[in-house]
């Protein structure tokens, strides 16, 4: 007797349903997409009775951290246990010849990995611990018409060997899910996630956003920043505005900031990579209709540019002065505040100030006293509101600075 199935499939994994050679989820916790690719094993091994699968973790000591109690609630879930035996160490098709077994990546040699050779699919969960070797073993083991290789992951670094393996690769279909895409995400999960963007956004970024693990320790504001939502007090200094100008590679940039006490909080912050010079004003009100009324400072390498828009919508707009060491200064004072408050809703700024980093030695892993040239269009829109309080050293005092 045949039966239809039924299944719930989230927008984020419509594409993982057509076929193809590689498919691959990765993303943050509670994302669902160990759940959604056990659901889409079911309903193959229910279509196709002899069906072969394997489930693979790179270390695999005992199937109580395998996918198998996933795959059976799925079965028992999907109302089709009766087509299947379900034993210690394998789950069988009972009318087929269709199998699932699950391994460890780190079991097998060049010869064990040949016993593979017949398998449909391959599903390899937590797939930012395989290695290089495994990839190389696996990948030609899995060779029949129409087999796939599917895996799920929550990114760690960005030269792990399974990003390597979707990177820029014409027959891999691949998605980046999170929590807030996962439509059945219980409430409790929401609410972590949300207390974690507050206390630890960078933790919050790779957990939650699936985003990779940096090294937080060359962060340039590293245990100064913090995301929330506030509202300008009538106490606060400001507001103050910065635009960065970029255009081809690098975007404009606009932010809003606000001095508080001793705390810098930044409230607005929005970029576009090729805004016309003519779309500029528009885009600043788009963002912050009143911003014309004050004076807007940005890079006065740009002198053509600020007159322009003096004239074309944003007449207060000024250059900034600048100086050798005017990058570090501005820096040194941004860190003199207690702290810095991102809006919740900033989140581009987030991102820069949790990738704003000093220069790493890529032999010896030191961080060095050079800041990369990236991730730093809004910082830089920052220092240049906050420009007219950036004191500029005086020059020997530079001097003495420069040559420790």
């Amino acid at each position: 007797m045949s039966s239809t199935l039924k299944i719930q499939t989230p927008r984020w994994a419509v594409p993982l349903l057509s076929p193809s050679r590689y498919k691959g989820a990765k993303g943050g916790r509670s994302s669902g997409k160990s759940h959604f690719m056990a659901e889409m094993l079911v309903e193959e091994h229910v279509a196709d009775a002899n069906l072969q699968s394997v489930c693979i973790r790179e270390i695999q000591k005992s199937l109580k951290f395998s996918a198998k109690k996933l795959v059976e609630d799925k079965i028992r879930a999907m109302g089709v246990s009766h087509l299947f035996d379900v034993t210690l160490t394998e789950i069988r098709r009972n009318d087929g010849e269709g199998i699932i077994i699950f391994q460890g990546m780190q079991d097998h040699t060049a010869d064990s990995i040949k016993s593979l050779e017949g398998f449909d699919r391959a599903w390899v969960e937590e797939a930012q611990s395989l290695s290089a070797r495994s990839v190389e073993l696996l990948v030609p083991t899995i060779r029949n018409d129409g087999s796939e290789l599917w895996f799920s992951w929550n990114p760690d670094q960005p030269d792990d060997p399974v990003e390597k393996l979707f990177s820029d690769n014409p027959d891999a279909t691949l998605v980046h899910v999170n929590y807030d895409d996962n439509p059945w995400c219980p409430q409790v999960m929401r609410e972590q996630a949300d207390w974690q963007r507050r206390v630890d956004f960078e933790r919050y970024n790779h957990i939650w956003l699936g985003g990779y693990n940096t090294k937080s320790d060359a962060q340039v504001f590293k245990g100064r920043w913090r995301v929330d939502e506030f509202e300008p007090l009538g106490e606060w200094y400001g507001p103050y505005y910065g635009l960065d100008f970029g255009f081809s590679a690098d975007p404009t940039c606009f932010v809003r900031c606000w001095i508080g006490g001793n705390t810098l909080y930044i409230d607005q912050d929005a970029g576009r990579v090729e805004l016309d010079l003519d779309d500029t004003a528009g885009f600043v009100a788009d963002h912050d209709d009143q911003a014309y009324r004050y004076v807007i400072r940005a890079d006065s390498a740009r002198p053509e540019s600020i007159s322009y828009l003096r004239r074309h919508g944003l007449p207060r707009m000024e250059g900034v002065k600048k100086w050798a060491g005017s990058v570090e200064d501005g820096i040194e004072h941004i860190k003199t505040y207690d702290e810095i408050v991102i809006h919740t809703r900033c989140n581009d700024m987030q991102q820069e100030a949790r990738l704003y980093s000093y220069v790493i030695d890529k032999r010896t892993g030191d961080i060095l006293p050079k800041i990369e040239d990236k991730h730093n269009h809004r910082w830089d829109a920052v220092r240049y509101a906050l420009s007219p309080l950036i004191r500029k050293p005086d020059t020997a005092d530079y001097s003495r600075l420069t040559q420790m």
